[in-house]
């Protein structure tokens, strides 16, 4: 296994139309990704093939005046670079093609493949045949985004989102409307990786993190990569979007220099073997990044794992919750502070065979956790990587079962338990990471509660116990028989507000039929208590709700949306 440099968006002057380098060669261009330090490069030009074709064409002439013993030494010469930049670095042929409305997506399909059945995707995508060599990227009416992936994968292509977040992406960045149309666009079981233009930066705003499986609506976690996108050889340094070959890349860890390994890492789901490469520059830093996003969904953080103090059981709760939840990240020698320090793990690899050894141990049915050594400000930090298990409930020693709620991991109550059977129950086509539809009473509203927080749909008093029904925001499920004493930490703030502190409607901020109750931080995040009023005058409240959770009208209450 080794760190590769990959850029999978490059651009020839078969791009005619927008192609800004008018006396580059195909040659020129190769020697650049040599220049680079680039192991693997896509040939991606706008809606045609005609740049791999003419750079195979090129090696074929050449090679057949060699037979002919008709090469002249600048021919031979020629000749010589293109087999040895051939065996040096991986080229995979492509193109980027323009979906309807705009939307760029990236096909990448083996290097054997022939320009002919490439056209022949091209066709199917419905680029007109006149258009096949244009190298535009308008070229009208064609298929449209979710066609097109699945078009392209079908082929035995690799589909990759292009410049998601930027312009004629299908984050829809900017945009106010679309929200269906995005979960559709970024979450579909065809797309294999988003391309975007913002992974070095850090913080919950970046594209990679919204994508992280945390957002209630976004549950299935992306790929994200980053390409060049280049349109000349050489960059224009006045302009950070005018990129050369090889001047934004993505390391990826194989096995192998080969599209089958590439492929099967945007396949599968271990998240650590992609980072930004920064040439010049310290290793992107993984633990710096995470905390800077601070515990969360698919985040935790534990400075210590020894026995003693209860850590290696705090570690081993939490990779049950990930696995029983969404999957998520485990990091222990550092805090999740975003200022402080990692304190490190002594013995880091001894340490990482122990855990190892624990999670196969102590956690049923088996599950297979990834842990990996990171380097950080001069420590060595673990990270444990946990898939969203195929099998839940995973429990801890048998019969304790944990589920990971925002930032905390708690036990799982009945109807949470029951839930995670059904998931297990369920046919195969609806296993993809998806939330499930709400359920369980409630009055009907014209705009959909908050994505995340807590309800309490129901409050029933047995033998001077006052037993409440919860509906968890995220996912709709609803949780019976829960008591103030038994409630997880948002569930007993809901509970407590309920009980000492009820709504004065004259104190609400409202618009329209939806309020603002108070807002606060908690955990270091910002929450909203909201409140909504049904046709009958009925109140809803929702406690606890993040911004994850604030869409379409609600957003009239965060200033940041």
């Amino acid at each position: 296994m080794a760190w590769r440099r990959v850029d999978l968006h490059i651009h020839t002057p078969a791009s005619s139309h927008c192609y800004e380098d008018k006396d580059a060669s195909y040659l020129k261009i190769l020697l650049k990704a040599e220049q680079q330090g680039l192991d693997i490069i896509a040939i991606a030009d706008h809606n045609t093939v005609a740049g791999v074709a003419a750079i195979r064409g090129r090696i074929q002439e050449l090679a057949l005046l060699e037979r002919l013993n008709r090469l002249r030494d600048d021919e031979k010469k020629e000749l010589e670079e293109f087999r040895r930049l051939g065996s040096k670095i991986l080229i995979l042929p492509g193109f980027e093609f323009t979906a309807t409305l705009g939307f760029h997506i990236l096909g990448i399909f083996p290097p054997e493949t022939a320009v002919r059945e490439l056209e022949h995707v091209l066709l199917n995508l419905r680029v007109p045949p006149d258009k096949l060599d244009l190298g535009s990227s308008e070229i009208g009416a064609t298929v449209d985004v979710l066609t097109a992936y699945r078009t392209i994968a079908e082929a035995g292509g690799l589909v990759i989102a292009a410049h998601a977040n930027s312009a004629h992406g299908v984050a829809l960045r900017g945009f106010d409307f679309g929200g269906q149309t995005k979960i559709a666009y970024t979450q579909d079981s065809y797309l294999q990786a988003l391309e975007v233009t913002d992974l070095e930066r850090t913080g919950r705003r970046t594209t990679a993190s919204f994508f992280d499986g945390s957002k209630p609506d976004y549950p299935r976690r992306m790929h994200c990569i980053q390409s060049s996108d280049a349109h000349s050889i050489d960059g224009n340094p006045k302009d950070e979007h005018r990129m050369g070959v090889g001047e934004r890349v993505t390391e990826v860890l194989l096995p192998e220099v080969s599209f089958e390994a590439l492929k099967a890492v945007f396949l599968g789901t271990d998240f650590t073997r992609t980072r930004p490469y920064r040439p010049a520059q310290p290793s992107f830093d993984f633990v710096e990044a995470a905390q800077q996003a601070g515990a969360s969904l698919v985040q935790s953080f534990h400075e210590k794992a020894s026995r003693q103090g209860g850590y290696l059981l705090a570690i081993l709760r939490d990779v049950v919750a990930f696995a029983n939840t969404n999957g998520g990240m485990v990091f222990v020698g550092a805090s999740s502070k975003p200022k402080s320090p990692p304190v490190g793990v002594d013995r880091p690899e001894e340490t990482a065979r122990n855990l190892t050894a624990e999670i196969r141990r102590s956690v049923t049915p088996p599950l297979e956790a990834d842990i990996d050594l990171l380097k950080s400000r001069g420590k060595t930090v673990l990270r444990i990587s946990v898939g969203r298990g195929p099998n839940p409930p995973y429990a801890l020693e048998g019969v304790e079962v944990y589920l990971r709620q925002e930032s905390e991991t708690s036990r799982a109550m009945r109807d949470e338990l029951v839930q995670l059977v059904r998931r297990a129950a369920a046919p195969p086509e609806s296993k993809q990471a998806a939330a499930p539809p709400p359920s369980g009473p409630a009055t009907e509203v014209a705009v959909a509660p908050p994505r995340t927080g807590v309800e309490i749909a129901d409050v029933v008093d047995r033998e001077g116990t006052r037993s409440y029904t919860l509906r968890d925001l995220r996912n709709g499920n609803i949780i019976q028989n829960v008591t103030k004493s038994s409630a997880r930490r948002l569930w007993r703030y809901a509970i407590t507000e309920h009980e000492d502190r009820p709504i004065y409607t004259a104190n609400v901020k409202w618009h329209g039929t939806l309020g603002l109750w108070k807002s606060y931080r908690r955990l270091g995040r910002k929450c909203y208590d909201l409140v909504q009023r049904d046709d009958h005058g009925k109140l809803r409240l929702y406690y606890g709700v993040t911004d994850d959770g604030i869409h379409g009208e609600w957003a009239v209450f965060n200033a940041d949306k």
